[in-house]
């Protein structure tokens, strides 16, 4: 992996990041949103489990990404 194709991966697990933050922060979600939230999840799991993306993170991402795969 390129740094370049690292850092992209790591833009798109932050637009996850940023969707189930900003779902979580509502009153009630639809199904829908439930659903999305845990595929986004899911997303950010399998990603973490690639040693090339977590080396691309720093400290303040990882925590981030690990707070919402608890």
């Amino acid at each position: 992996m390129t740094t370049e194709q690292i850092e992209k991966s790591i833009s798109a697990a932050f637009d996850s990041v940023n969707l189930i933050t900003e779902l979580q922060a509502k009153e009630t979600n639809t199904e829908e949103e439930t659903a999305t939230i845990s595929r986004n999840v899911e997303h950010l799991k399998i990603m973490m489990a690639k040693d090339w993306f977590v080396g691309g993170l720093t400290t303040t991402q990882k925590t981030k990404i690990n707070l919402l795969i608890v």
